[in-house]
């Protein structure tokens, strides 16, 4: 009994905060726009019987789903939020590697402070994090007045309000989800066998190629997930750091719920939002799965 009790309390949880909010934005999606409380019809009425559930269920179309399919807006925005989302993701890995593979080497005693360090900034609000690089990033700000003063430059860069600022935004905020699972791949490497990859008469850079990069292969999937996925649906970094230019489906979600108040077409950017995150969210569970069965 109580250990159907422990199965069920996590199904509960997904049923509360995932299913049931889904379902009720997939409704909204194949719903109207209108100008009412709630802004779209139509709405369920239990108290006109199953004839008010049959009709209710016949206003449902998939009309704003055709709608995205024409209008170039969306699947720009789609295709924009992907490109941007990748090379983040690959940036940020190019930066947190070296840093996760620093630590993995530092002395025992150092690595509590080192991790200590990388966690660090969660402990600031992540919109007073975005906030500042504002500040650092403005033509006026913080970079542009150390480049200028020690001579690198003679006039201002324009950074902020474009696409370099999100990059920048985007792998400062997601670097410790990079740098973590690396880390935890890389501190269970066995150094006997890059010693014994150097006896067969591989270089040191040989060595780490062909033996610390595949061996911690697992770590550098999971970090790049964990940084893909919501960085694919990121709308505050884009918002504050990025200008006119960055589309990204996030901003686009916002607009449209908040600026328009379309509901449905909303909900149905929302929707494949979802299905288009399912695909990295299920190679990410297979993957776990994977490094589980490998290490049992």
């Amino acid at each position: 009994m109580r250990r159907a009790v422990l199965i069920l309390v996590p199904y509960l949880w997904l049923l509360a905060l995932f299913l049931v909010p889904f379902l009720i934005v997939l409704k909204i999606s194949l719903s109207d726009t209108a100008i009412a409380i709630p802004p779209y019809t139509p709405t369920l009425d239990f108290s006109a019987g199953w004839q008010g559930i049959r009709e209710f269920f016949s206003e449902l179309d998939f009309e704003n789903f055709i709608f995205l399919t024409e209008d170039d807006l969306y699947w720009k925005a789609y295709l924009s939020s992907l490109k941007i989302a990748v090379v983040a993701t690959f940036l940020t890995l190019l930066v947190g590697y070296p840093m996760a593979y620093g630590m993995a080497n530092a002395a025992e005693h150092w690595r509590p402070t080192l991790m200590m360090l990388i966690i660090l900034p969660f402990w600031t609000s992540f919109l007073i994090r975005v906030y500042s690089w504002m500040g650092i990033l403005s033509t006026e700000g913080y970079l542009n007045q150390f480049l200028m003063g020690i001579g690198v430059i003679s006039e201002p860069l324009v950074i902020l309000n474009t696409n370099i600022a999100v990059y920048i935004g985007i792998v400062y905020t997601y670097l410790p989800f990079m740098i973590l699972p690396i880390y935890s791949a890389l501190e269970r490497l066995d150094g006997s066998l890059l010693e014994a990859a150097e006896d067969l008469g591989c270089s040191r850079l040989s060595a780490f190629w062909l033996v610390t990069i595949p061996l911690s292969k697992g770590g550098i999937i999971a970090g790049c997930f964990l940084v893909f996925i919501p960085t694919l649906g990121e709308f505050v970094i884009p918002s504050l750091l990025g200008g006119s230019e960055t589309l990204m489906i996030g901003k686009v979600l916002w607009e449209e719920f908040f600026n328009n108040r379309d509901w449905p077409v909303a909900s149905a950017v929302a929707v494949i939002l979802l299905l288009i995150l399912i695909i990295p969210i299920v190679l990410f569970q297979r993957n776990e799965q994977k490094q589980r069965e490998a290490e049992g």
